[in-house]
């Protein structure tokens, strides 16, 4: 778990990961299972879109880089200008505090302690997981704010 500065502090989120065969040699899939409005974070389904996760992955990476420097960065440095919420990015180069605050909106409304918890439950009571899928990923929960 880590604490972030900025627009985001305070938010709690749930991270889906999924590990290919091939891991540590193929990147890991990253996505958050409850809502974040970021510009290279997918809103509907949660996909990350980072370089060093996407495309310069190494095996001297691992899940401690991703959650520990890769996903912190990647809040506290937004990257607007290659968005996967265009929305988000547009927004975010056209009126920064605007921006701002519907990120502080959007940790208000889907990022508590609770969602957290609860955005894996609502999921699996609407599409079923196979075995397999089960067992190929797993989750944990970034961003809870320090006492």
């Amino acid at each position: 778990m880590w604490n972030v500065k900025g627009p985001y502090q305070g938010g709690v989120w749930k991270i889906r990961v999924e590990l290919p065969d091939a891991y540590p040699y193929n990147s890991p899939f990253i996505g958050f299972v409850n809502k974040i409005y970021h510009p290279n974070i997918d809103e509907m389904s949660g996909s990350v879109c980072l370089d060093v996760i996407n495309e310069t992955w190494s095996p001297m990476f691992d899940l401690v880089n991703v959650f520990e420097v890769f996903l912190p960065q990647l809040l506290l440095y937004p990257n607007p200008s290659h968005p996967m919420n265009g929305e988000a990015g547009a927004l975010m180069m056209r009126d920064h505090n605007t921006y701002e605050q519907r990120v502080k909106e959007y940790c208000e409304k889907y990022a508590k302690p609770e969602d957290a918890g609860q955005a894996t439950e609502e999921k699996s009571s609407d599409e079923e997981l196979s075995e397999d899928e089960y067992a190929s990923s797993d989750e944990a929960v970034a961003g809870q704010p320090d006492p």
